[in-house]
């Protein structure tokens, strides 16, 4: 034994002081990373301080789930510390997102049947590649959108999912869903007829045609926020603003429409206006809808990280006129109604 001054600790005192086993400091000096200091005479392992800094490392190190080839890399110098992390990082990350992968899988097997077979689809669809997403969706949209008006194609083909590149556990439980209803054909189908009886038909043909399309797109771009804007402010109805804002409103439907800016235009624009609340609400609680394209919108919704399209529309419109957050839009096409006949 060597009779240096400088303090010295046997084996089960490291072990005490390192939180270590004892055969685990056997073991990391029987691979080489942490010789003991010295011995006593009767063969005992002794440690001082720096090979117990050195074995705490170790520790670190391994309760990182590094291996003892990259903690032998760091302790000899071969390599930096921050090239081993940054290399154990990568390794962690991609393990994170197999068990990301592995936990949409096993969620959606809880959920409905669990059988082999659709245990097997499950796991392509989670580890599906972009490009063979992209071609999922699109050939979805492309089916379910055949035959509508192009101004209906373009509102639908707006709302597209795009899985992050790591995407939280919620995204790829909400692609998992997304996917299998996808490749389901009474879904599609489903889809395809609330779409077309929506957007194809009447009243929602009317909202496809040119004119009505070129109102939108231009005066009713901007007239309708601010029109919604002054009824959220709490402007009366009759007020200056409020019917300065609806005449303008009826004189550029009149002009995109090519008919007079009369009393009848008038009221028969506030008859519609009067049911548009209703309407509105019905259609966003509608059944149909809901296990349709407003499932997809909510899907895509999560998965992009982004508000429902439709959220905050159903949110307002749900909203009571007395519960102290100011008028819903329950209220806006009564207020509407009632403003364009107050500018006649």
């Amino acid at each position: 034994m060597n009779n240096s001054e400088e303090t010295l600790y046997s084996i089960g005192d490291v072990a005490h002081r390192t939180g270590l086993s004892v055969s685990a400091i056997r073991y990391y000096a029987d691979e080489g990373l942490v010789h003991p200091t010295d011995a006593t005479d009767g063969g005992h392992r002794l440690y001082d301080v720096d090979a117990i800094a050195r074995l705490e490392f170790v520790r670190t190190l391994r309760d990182l789930e590094t291996s003892l080839d990259q903690v032998r890399r760091v302790l000899t110098g071969t390599s930096s510390l921050r090239d081993v992390l940054a290399e154990h990082l990568d390794v962690i990350e991609k393990r994170a997102t197999d068990m990301q992968a592995k936990r949409a899988v096993l969620r959606a097997l809880v959920r409905q049947d669990g059988t082999a077979e659709r245990a097997n689809l499950l796991r392509k669809l989670v580890t599906m590649p972009d490009a063979e997403r992209q071609r999922l969706v699109d050939d979805f949209l492309a089916d379910v959108s055949a035959g509508l008006p192009e101004p209906a194609i373009e509102r639908i083909r707006e709302v597209f999912p795009v899985l992050p590149p790591d995407p939280a556990p919620e995204q790829l439980d909400a692609w998992v869903s997304l996917a299998e209803l996808l490749r389901d054909d009474r879904f599609r189908e489903a889809t395809r007829s609330y779409l077309h009886a929506t957007y194809a038909e009447f009243p929602g043909s009317e909202m496809s045609t040119p004119h009505v399309q070129e109102f939108i797109n231009s005066a009713g771009t901007d007239l309708m926020p601010k029109l919604m804007a002054a009824h959220q402010a709490g402007f009366a109805a009759d007020g200056a603003q409020a019917v300065a804002l609806a005449a303008q409103l009826v004189e550029q439907l009149a002009q995109t429409f090519a008919v007079a800016a009369d009393d009848d235009l008038r009221l028969r624009l506030a008859a519609r206006y009067r049911d548009l609340d209703g309407l509105t609400l019905a259609a966003l609680q509608d059944a149909e809808y809901n296990a349709t394209e407003g499932r997809y919108l909510e899907l895509v919704s999560i998965i992009n990280d982004q508000p429902h399209p439709d959220a905050a529309l159903l949110d307002s419109a749900r909203r009571e006129r007395s519960d102290g957050d100011g008028p819903g839009f329950r209220d806006f096409g009564q207020w509407l109604s009632d403003a364009i006949l107050a500018a006649r």
